[in-house]
């Protein structure tokens, strides 16, 4: 493919993305990744993805593109804000993750990458391909960086020096040819805020988070009771944790997001400590509907909010 061809290509899936609405759309080779492959596989030997076992499964997929869509020669990734516009993590009173404040992220970010998908398709032709966001072994990180996006913080956190760390990630990954961009330095420097501050230790060095000490990990993905020994490690959170992004110096420059779907819902506005405690299942499910904290389901959430109310800083 010509070059002038293949950059007028790139240029209007960039257009396309913005119109859309993703703040940052980058483009990699869809290629094997080297880097990654030795750190995945200390990881996963480490234990690290704890019950996570879908983390080890498709192994060979997760690091190479060209093994979930044929004749992959481009990966996308986009970025798409959902920093609040008001932080309802007050003291006192449980925390709930922001990505979670509104509607499910999935259903809202698959909808634009099935149009922007459409969209290509109109404007080059018979392009093949397939979207991602969360849904697949795809290394959305890794891509994101290998495409310009940012870097790997020392949380693993992609980091961005216009927006911070609060966005979700996802790809395009098709069997067009695009100009790649480059990867952007590391300017995390000598700043250990996100290690100092994490709670239960789950970074154990830089650039290395061991996922079955995260509180996200135990609030979200853990199935069975939390360790007696994090007790009091949680600083009330009970659905995913953002200290370490909270910490970070560059997300001063986060910006409230312009997605409606995103806004939190009046009822988790002005939740109390003793709404989450008396919460009923009919409540919940009529509450978090269409939210991310359906992921926990009812149960799990109380497993969550009675573990942290125990906690000896607690007032219950």
């Amino acid at each position: 493919m010509p070059d002038t061809v293949r950059r007028r290509h790139t240029a209007l899936v960039k257009a396309k993305a913005a119109e859309l609405g993703f703040d940052f759309c980058g483009v990699a080779k869809a290629d094997f990744l080297e880097n990654e492959a030795p750190r995945l596989e200390t990881w996963l030997k480490n234990g690290m993805n704890g019950q996570m076992d879908y983390m080890a499964n498709h192994f060979d997929k997760r690091l190479d593109p060209r093994r979930l869509v044929e004749g992959a020669k481009s990966v996308v990734s986009l970025l798409y804000n959902y920093f609040p516009e008001e932080d309802l993590t007050k003291n006192g009173e449980f925390k709930v993750s922001k990505y979670a404040y509104g509607t499910d992220y999935h259903f809202v970010i698959k909808d634009k990458l099935k149009t922007l998908f459409s969209l290509i398709r109109e404007e080059i032709g018979d392009v093949g391909g397939r979207v991602f966001v969360d849904s697949a072994p795809v290394m959305d990180k890794a891509w994101a960086a290998r495409a310009g996006l940012g870097w790997l913080g020392k949380h693993s956190n992609l980091l961005n020096r216009q927006m911070g760390s609060f966005f979700f990630i996802a790809e395009l990954i098709l069997d067009v040819d695009l100009e790649p961009d480059g990867p952007v330095p590391d300017y995390c420097g000598t700043c250990t805020r996100c290690l100092d501050a994490c709670p239960t230790g789950a970074i154990t060095e830089p650039y290395v988070v061991d996922g079955s000490k995260c509180i996200s990990y135990f609030t979200i993905e853990l199935k069975e009771q939390i360790p007696a020994e994090m007790k009091g490690r949680f600083a009330d959170w009970i659905f995913g944790c953002d200290i370490c992004q909270d910490v970070c110096p560059w997300n001063r420059f986060s910006r409230p997001h312009r997605e409606p779907a995103f806004a939190p819902s009046p009822e988790l506005q002005g939740f109390t400590r003793r709404d989450w405690l008396e919460m009923t299942e009919e409540v919940f499910q009529k509450t978090f509907k269409n939210s991310p904290l359906k992921r926990a389901k009812f149960d799990g959430l109380q497993r969550n909010v009675r573990f942290v109310a125990a906690e000896p800083d607690s007032r219950y």
